[in-house]
C-alpha cells in the first residue's frame, strides 16, 4: 500500500512537471499562430480597402491593449479586438439593440454590416466587425494624415491617434506582429544593483512620489531598450536630465532618465528593438540643462500605461526581476 502510494505520488509530480514545462511553449505557439492568422487577414483587408496592413494591425492592437484597463470595455477573445457597443452596431434609434439584420441596421444608420456573407451582421463575428470598421475608415482616405484625422475624431483623442500611428510604424519597420520580446536594460556583464524604489518620497522641485526603479551602475554603462518601440521623446528634462521615452506596441511607455548621453545618431521617431543601446548611465538632472552630479550615477527606469483616456505609472520592479532572470539564464 505504502509503495503504491509513493509510486503514484512520484508519477503525479512527474506529470505536473511536464505540464508546467509545456504550458509556456504551448502559449507562445498559440500567440504565434494567432498572429499568423491576423497577418493573413490584415493583408487580405489591405488588398480590399487599400489601407496598409500595419495600420489595421495597429488599430486592432490598440483596442486589445486598452480593454483590460477599462471597466466599460469587454475583453474580446477572438483574433479581432475591435469593439462596438450595441447602439453603435445596430443604430442609436434602433428599437432592437441586438439586431443582426443588415437591412434594418442600415435603415437605422448602424455601423454593423455582413462581412462574411452569411446574411447576418453579427457584433461577435470577427469578419463582420473588421469589415464594418474598415468600411467607415476607408471613406476618409488612406494616407497617414487622413487616418490621423479620422482616428482623432473616432476616438475623441489626439493622443490615441498618435499612439496608433506609432504602433503602425513599429509593425511596418519590423514587418511582423511578433514584437513582444523584452530584455533587461543593463547588459549582463556590467556591475549594477537595484531594489524597489517605487513610491519613495522625492522632494526636489516639490514633494512627489518616485515613479520608477533606480538601477545603480557606473558612469557610461550602456543602457538598452527593453522592447521593440518608437522613440517618442529624447532630450533634457529638469527632473530626469538627459532622458529617452520609448513606447512599445503594447502601449507601454518606457522612461529612461539621468543619462550621461545618448547613443550617437539616436533621434525622436527612430525605431528600436530589444537590446539596442540608446544611451549611457549618468547623474544628470535636478536643475537646468547640463546639471550633473547631484546624486550617484544610476538609471531611473519607469513604465507607464495609457488606457485611451489617462496615462499612469506602475511599478516596473517585477518586470525588471523577470527580465533579469531571463538574462542570467542565457549563457
Amino acid at each position: 500500500m505504502g509503495k503504491w502510494f509513493h509510486t503514484k505520488l512520484f508519477l503525479m509530480i512527474i506529470l505536473l512537471s511536464l505540464l508546467l514545462s509545456v504550458t509556456p511553449i504551448d502559449a507562445k505557439e498559440k500567440i504565434t499562430n494567432q498572429n499568423q492568422e491576423r497577418m493573413r487577414l490584415f493583408k487580405k483587408m489591405e488588398n480590399l480597402y487599400q489601407i496598409p496592413w500595419y495600420y489595421i494591425a495597429a488599430i486592432n492592437q490598440f483596442e486589445k491593449n486598452i480593454q483590460p484597463q477599462r471597466q466599460d470595455l469587454p475583453i474580446k477573445k477572438g483574433i479581432i479586438s475591435i469593439f462596438f457597443t450595441k447602439n453603435q452596431w445596430a443604430g442609436f434609434i434602433n428599437p432592437n439593440p441586438d439586431d443582426h439584420n443588415p437591412g434594418t441596421i442600415r435603415f437605422f444608420h448602424g455601423i454593423g454590416v455582413d462581412g462574411n456573407g452569411d446574411g447576418k451582421a453579427n457584433r461577435d463575428d470577427d469578419m463582420d466587425v473588421l469589415i464594418s470598421y474598415l468600411s467607415l475608415l476607408s471613406g476618409y482616405g488612406t494616407t497617414e494624415e487622413h487616418l490621423k484625422l479620422w482616428l482623432t475624431q473616432y476616438y475623441h483623442s489626439e493622443q490615441t491617434a498618435k499612439i496608433i500611428l506609432e504602433i503602425a510604424k513599429i509593425y511596418r519597420h519590423f514587418n511582423t506582429l511578433d514584437v513582444t520580446d523584452r530584455v533587461f536594460p543593463i547588459p549582463k556583464w556590467n556591475n549594477y544593483s537595484y531594489r524597489s524604489t517605487w513610491g519613495d518620497r522625492r522632494g526636489w522641485g516639490g514633494l512627489r512620489m518616485h515613479e520608477g526603479t533606480d538601477i545603480f551602475a557606473s558612469y557610461g554603462t550602456p543602457v538598452r531598450s527593453v522592447a521593440y518601440g518608437y522613440v517618442e521623446i529624447l532630450g533634457w528634462n529638469k527632473y530626469g536630465g538627459w532622458r529617452v521615452g520609448i513606447r512599445d506596441a503594447n502601449n507601454i511607455y518606457y522612461y529612461y532618465a539621468h543619462l550621461t548621453g545618448f547613443k550617437k545618431g539616436l533621434k525622436e521617431g527612430d525605431l528600436v528593438k530589444p537590446g539596442d543601446v540608446i544611451g549611457y548611465v549618468g547623474s544628470s538632472g535636478y536643475g537646468p540643462k547640463g546639471t550633473q552630479g547631484k546624486f550617484p550615477p544610476h538609471l531611473h527606469f519607469g513604465m507607464y500605461k495609457f488606457n485611451g483616456r489617462t496615462e499612469w505609472a506602475f511599478d516596473p520592479t517585477p518586470y525588471l526581476r523577470a527580465w533579469e532572470r531571463k538574462m542570467k539564464a542565457k549563457r
